[in-house]
């Protein structure tokens, strides 16, 4: 375990080399933080020193910011967090280029998990490992990645780690699976070297590695099952298909019968919500996995359309009805005293429809009907007593509140003073007078 009191300042010589390695990116980023990282020797433990680099005009600063050991499973770090959100950051009120600390800078080295403070850095001084024996024939000044430290953990406990990066497949050297199995398994080693070729220009997955090994298949074949799986696993797209399945075994063999069936997840999900609807029981292997798909694709979901025409016929029917009701209920609140307005009540949902259309505004949409039936609000028209039959102005009134909700003439614009004042100083009191008194005759 390494310990505060072991950590050196950086040498001259790697400073000025960290110096040259920014020199172009303190050009570009100017007053942005900038992470490298160099080897260094603390005892007989190899350590990693991460560096943050940052300028503000023609002044450059740079500090210790992280200190990992090869051993060690705790770093130390100084003035430097991790966030979920914002990645990593540094503090730097020491250097003067903030004017207060933040609550996370202590100014000490504090020790912290090795993983979260990781960066990927770029290592200046790798050909400092030439220094330590038992990574001499680890293939390191080889390996192509910027995790250097994870790859010497690895190779120290599977040595075969070497082979794969010296093969070109230096992605998988770190893989706990992948290693466990080219040490204990010849045939896995053998057909990795057969297939290096295919495998290095493609970014596949460990899985699909080993399945494609198993089974004998394609790895292309196996990699584009290997993601629909991954896909259907984490993705929420498919929240309703994941209860019909029961386990990888019958996700399996779905992602085949799709495949075969040559049709996707959303027809599918289609299909399956027609059949929930039509009350099927889908743990019949004929009702879920029929073998002709898209006829009976085609066949349940004209039976749902069906079925749901009838019952939306059925609920509209009893809707109309009740609206019908409301509306007789509330006559009264209807008004055509004056020579220049007169309101009336829509008596039907196609009424409001009609006025919808004619105003080009949402009255006939957006469940107006629903809330009338229900008493929430009503919907009264306003219209010239020269032309009553005429949309002209929409009114939507509270009966809870006995206030107007909305007041709007064509495409939801504004009445003009007349109609607002004929609407607010005459119809609403009156409205509110013989609602009174209709709830009190109740």
């Amino acid at each position: 375990m390494i310990k505060a009191n072991q950590i050196k300042p950086i040498p001259k010589y790697m400073l000025k080399r960290i110096e040259r390695a920014d020199e172009n990116e303190r050009k570009a980023h100017n007053g942005y933080t900038r992470f490298y990282a160099y080897f260094t020797k603390y005892g007989s433990e190899l350590v990693k020193v991460t560096v943050a680099c940052k300028n503000r005009g023609h002044k450059w600063f740079c500090k210790q910011v992280a200190v990992h050991g090869i051993h060690s499973e705790y770093c130390l770090v100084k003035d430097f967090e991790c966030f979920m959100i914002r990645g990593y950051v540094v503090g730097w009120y020491e250097q003067g280029l903030t004017q207060y600390a933040k609550l996370w800078e202590t100014h000490v080295w504090e020790e912290a998990y090795d993983k979260f403070f990781n960066v990927f850095a770029p290592i200046l001084n790798k050909e400092y490992l030439n220094k330590f024996p038992e990574y001499r024939y680890s293939a390191v000044m080889q390996y192509p990645y910027l995790d250097v430290f994870k790859y010497l953990r690895s190779y120290e406990k599977y040595p075969q780690a070497e082979m794969l990066v010296k093969f070109g497949l230096a992605e998988f050297a770190t893989s706990k699976q992948i290693l466990q199995k080219v040490g204990k398994d010849r045939h896995f080693r053998k057909w990795l070297l057969n297939n290096r070729e295919e495998i290095k220009p493609n970014i596949y997955y460990v899985s699909t590695l080993l399945l494609a090994y198993k089974t004998g298949k394609p790895l292309k074949e196996t990699q584009t099952f290997e993601k629909a799986r991954k896909e259907f696993y984490r993705s929420d797209n498919y929240r309703r298909l994941k209860p019909l399945l029961c386990g990888n075994k019958d996700v399996d063999y779905f992602i085949n019968y799709i495949k075969k069936q040559n049709t996707n997840y959303t027809a599918y999900e289609d299909y399956l919500n027609a059949c929930n609807y039509l009350g099927l029981d889908m743990s019949l292997e004929k009702n879920r996995y029929p073998h002709d798909f898209r006829r009976w694709h085609d066949i349940r979901i004209d039976q749902y359309h069906t079925a749901r025409a009838l019952k939306d016929a059925e609920e509209r029917k009893e809707l109309y009805k009740q609206f019908a009701s409301v509306a007789e209920k509330y006559l009264p609140l209807q008004r055509d005293k004056d020579d220049t307005f007169i309101v009336v009540i829509a008596r039907s949902p196609q009424d409001l429809i009609l006025e919808g259309e004619a105003l080009s505004h949402c009255v006939g949409r957006m469940n107006y009907d629903q809330k009338f039936a229900r008493e929430e609000s009503l919907i009264f028209f306003v219209r010239d007593k020269n032309c009553p039959n005429v949309p002209f102005v929409t009114v939507e009134y509270s009966l809870a509140r006995k206030r107007i909700l909305q007041c709007y003439g064509e495409h939801d614009h504004k009445p003009n003073d007349s109609v607002l004042e004929y609407v607010n100083k005459k119809w609403l009191p009156y409205a509110n007078r013989e609602l009174n008194k209709i709830q009190a005759a109740a």
